[in-house]
């Protein structure tokens, strides 16, 4: 085979790829190429290890070529030096070791039936790369090691290589992202919403992002001390919500979601487990507040949970749902489905989105409440019944 064949063949691999059958025979399986942010560095917009940002763009067409869909990626934080030098040697701390094609799926997907709303949209996957939900501005440098914590200026530099291919001119459009992405959804909403055209249409959608303020089984606050030395560390406060951090006599408590929520403008969508299992496995059952590892079998298979671990995780919904009450209660413009699975992030996987076997509550996917919710045309606030009455649970554990 000659260069010029070889090049050929390249050529059609990249045009072709992301439509090919894969290994195991699925088919309809969306593969989009990676995006590098060459301006990030006129910003100081760099990844923990400081390499380029970068995103995913598919692009929309026919009646959804105006509208955007902007994701962002999870993948946890990292709240001092060793746990942020190990994570810069990851995917989740650089560009350089992530898969340069990501899976659409789910909310992503550009298949009418398996995303009857959105899938004719530009659809972006924000890459995270920063450890701190893309809402810290500082930099560690002791000599021998450099550590970029640079996540508001990422977000801010993806934007603004967006708006120059569409995003500028949007007519609709929603910011989502699941678990540390999901968070960050709260952090920008008002932000995103700011760059776009006063006409347009702008909501957000939070994927399993609404991490509690709730002591553990010891009593402790481990997730609150977790996040005091984030913020700390990253230089995140000055980028919460001012009017949040203002109001709290502990301004880094606006970094949890049920304190930030009242102060944000934009229409909000929540989706979460009454039971995340993130949530169940870091905040309420952390390994430091069982050492005796009582709890393994539960958290391993929720079967094997025994009536007094049934009550408390019964008792962490309950302080979910009464987080979430006047939000529920008050507001006509917002929407939310929290349903009783043990599971986290259920909008970017195809089989808890919108399938024939998806999750429901009152017989409503996920995909059919959110998009009841955007356009206007449902009242969309679904809360499940408690565990374990929901018969159509993807549980992961």
């Amino acid at each position: 085979m000659n260069m010029n064949s070889i090049s050929v063949l390249k050529l059609v691999l990249f045009i072709f790829w992301p439509w090919l059958v894969n290994s195991k025979g699925e088919q309809n399986r969306l593969l989009v190429n990676m995006t590098l942010v060459q301006n990030a560095t006129a910003l100081g917009a760099y990844c923990l290890d400081g390499s380029l940002p970068a995103y995913h763009l598919h692009r929309g067409f026919g009646a959804g070529v105006d509208n955007w869909l902007l994701q962002f990626e999870g993948g946890g934080w990292c709240n001092d030096i060793k746990s942020c030098l190990d994570r810069s040697k990851s995917n989740h701390g650089s560009t350089r070791y992530m898969n340069k094609w990501e899976v659409f799926s789910g909310i992503l997907s550009n298949n009418a039936s398996f995303n009857p709303d959105f899938y004719n949209w530009n659809r972006v996957k924000i890459r995270y790369c920063d450890g701190a939900s893309f809402s810290g501005d500082a930099k560690f440098y002791n000599g021998t090691s450099l550590l970029y914590f640079r996540g508001q200026r990422i977000w801010q530099a993806i934007i603004l290589d967006l708006l120059p291919k569409g995003l500028g001119h949007a007519k609709k459009a929603m910011l989502s992202g699941c678990s540390a992405g999901g968070l960050a959804t709260f952090l920008h909403c008002d932000n995103f919403t700011s760059y776009l055209p006063n006409n347009a249409s702008v909501k957000c959608l939070s994927d399993a992002g609404f991490f509690l303020d709730e002591r553990d089984i010891a009593l402790n606050h481990t997730m609150r001390s977790f996040y005091e030395g984030l913020i700390t560390l990253q230089g995140v406060e000055p980028n919460l919500n001012l009017n949040c951090t203002s109001t709290l006599y502990y301004p880094h408590l606006c970094f949890f979601p049920q304190y930030a929520l009242p102060f944000i403008e934009t229409p909000f969508f929540i989706l979460n487990s009454a039971y995340d299992v993130y949530q169940f496995h870091h905040i309420l059952v952390p390994p430091s507040s069982d050492p005796r590892r009582h709890w393994d079998h539960c958290k391993l298979n929720v079967t094997a949970c025994d009536t007094s671990q049934l009550n408390i995780l019964q008792g962490f919904r309950i302080d979910m749902l009464t987080a979430l009450r006047d939000f529920y209660q008050n507001s006509t413009r917002d929407g939310m489905y929290i349903n009783s699975c043990f599971t986290h992030c259920q909008s970017e996987t195809q089989d808890t989105w919108f399938a024939a076997g998806s999750p429901r509550i009152h017989n409503k996917t996920i995909a059919e409440t959110v998009g009841d919710w955007y356009f206007s045309r449902n009242i969309s606030k679904e809360i499940d019944c408690a565990y374990p009455c929901d018969t159509t649970c993807h549980h992961m554990i």
